[in-house]
């Protein structure tokens, strides 16, 4: 059995007496008659490993031969000459181990034979809106028939409530998955302090992240590569690029790769010079010391969302006082929240197959504690506007630190800590890179 058959197994022996349908993700439209590079629905291919479009997954343990069903797109030589293979519906049975497949021409007319095996139906509304419609029809009918027949859901579930908890916890074949992303992630990091130099654009560092992304194997970025520098620094998600960097400006990376649907997420800030300036050096150093603090929480029974996250912004509030940004205790910044000028975010936040990945932080009880088998990303940031209130010497700088997290039994495993981050090391990294004339396209 493998790992999709595995989850497929999980997710039905903790929903109970139901049935649940997840379709894929739509596909989208950039302008006019120009698609997207299509991407398909994570918890859809968490289940199938399946990545092809106009396909949906039912799961129906309480039908008598027919478990698991998925509906798939026809082999079309026509249309496969325009647009790329299909695996077709014996393909996709071969591929994905499911009972039985069919053509997606056919849902409409087999839907009720799953649906009426259960009392309970877990379905994802929003992800497809032709087939929200459809359910809802299915289940205002259901809920006037059933009574008399005995059959189909009137109930609606939402699948995340099982699903995300299943994907946050990450298996072996998910360790080793994300392990990948985050290595190629990291290399792309390491080209971009090696073969940037004064004078080029923030697009220009981009592509050299993507470029070396897309060379070791990567389908895409797992998100729009962030390259900020010179008045850009304090935008969080900027993602423009396209401004030149100054000289002497700090350069701030936020770029992940992802790898067979896992991703990475990782951010350096560092010198275009080559050499941190002493304003540029005391406030690294202060974010880096709460990027540590926070690593070394990362453990299990500490709570993300307060042990880690207050223990990293203690660190940055005591050191926004310590040199002259912040005025007062740090228990007093903390409690009234002032600092949140400069920190603007929280900590991080869970990794895996989407890069803002799903799961709960929190329940009645209050802030989960976190478990083995979880990633998570450490990110504290400082970002100092350009204003009249900040000292000169710190005005627009702005510096993040980003590591990727997994959980173990012991010590927390950094999967990104092949990127150098001491301030000490990145120059070293970037001179070693400016003293060869090596090409990064050879």
């Amino acid at each position: 059995m493998d790992q999709f058959q595995r989850r497929r197994e999980q997710f039905v022996t903790r929903m109970g007496d139901a049935v649940a349908i997840f379709p894929s993700a739509p596909e989208l439209v950039r302008s006019n008659d120009t698609g997207i590079s299509y991407r398909q629905n994570s918890d859809f291919y968490y289940l199938t490993g399946f990545d092809e479009p106009q396909s949906v997954l039912i799961l129906a343990p309480g039908h008598p031969e027919v478990r698991s069903a998925l509906f798939v797109r026809e082999a079309d030589k026509d249309k496969e000459r325009w647009s790329g293979r299909r695996a077709g519906v014996e393909g996709a049975k071969a591929r994905t181990g499911v009972d039985a497949t069919y053509p997606i021409s056919e849902l409409a007319d087999r839907l009720n034979g799953f649906l009426d095996t259960a009392a309970q139906l877990y379905y994802p509304f929003g992800v497809d809106r032709e087939l929200d419609e459809r359910m809802l029809q299915r289940i205002r009918t259901y809920r006037t028939t059933r009574a008399r027949s005995g059959a189909g859901p009137v109930g609606v579930l939402d699948p995340a409530t099982i699903l995300h908890e299943m994907r946050l916890f990450k298996s072996a074949a998910d360790v080793a998955g994300m392990r990948r992303a985050v290595e190629i992630s990291g290399e792309g990091h390491l080209a971009a302090m090696r073969y940037a130099r004064p004078g080029m654009h923030e697009y220009e560092v981009e592509a050299i992240v993507e470029y070396v992304f897309a060379r070791n194997g990567a389908q895409s970025p797992a998100y729009p590569t962030i390259v900020t520098s010179g008045k850009n620094l304090s935008i969080i998600h900027y993602d423009t690029n396209r401004d030149p960097i100054p000289n002497g400006s700090l350069v701030l990376v936020d770029a992940g790769a992802e790898v067979d649907y896992y991703c990475g997420d990782i951010t350096r800030t560092w010198p275009i010079s080559g050499k941190f300036s002493a304003e540029q050096r005391e406030l690294y150093e202060i974010v880096l010391a709460a990027n540590v603090k926070a690593i070394e929480l990362c453990l299990p029974g500490r709570t993300f969302n307060q042990d880690v996250s207050d223990a990293a912004q203690r660190v940055l509030v005591e050191g926004l006082i310590g040199v002259g940004l912040l005025a007062g205790s740090a228990d007093q910044h903390l409690e009234q929240e002032t600092h949140k000028r400069f920190t603007i975010h929280r900590i991080g936040h869970w990794l895996g197959a989407d890069t803002h990945d799903v799961g709960s932080y929190r329940d009645a009880k209050g802030w989960r504690p976190l478990e083995p088998g979880m990633v998570v990303t450490i990110e504290p940031g400082l970002y100092l506007p350009d204003e009249a209130d900040v000292p000169e010497r710190f005005r627009g700088l702005s510096v993040r630190v980003e590591d990727d997290v997994l959980i173990t039994a012991g010590d927390p495993d950094v999967l990104s800590a092949s990127v150098p981050k001491s301030s000490h090391a990145i120059e070293e990294e970037i001179a070693r890179g400016r003293a060869t004339s090596q090409a990064l396209i050879a």
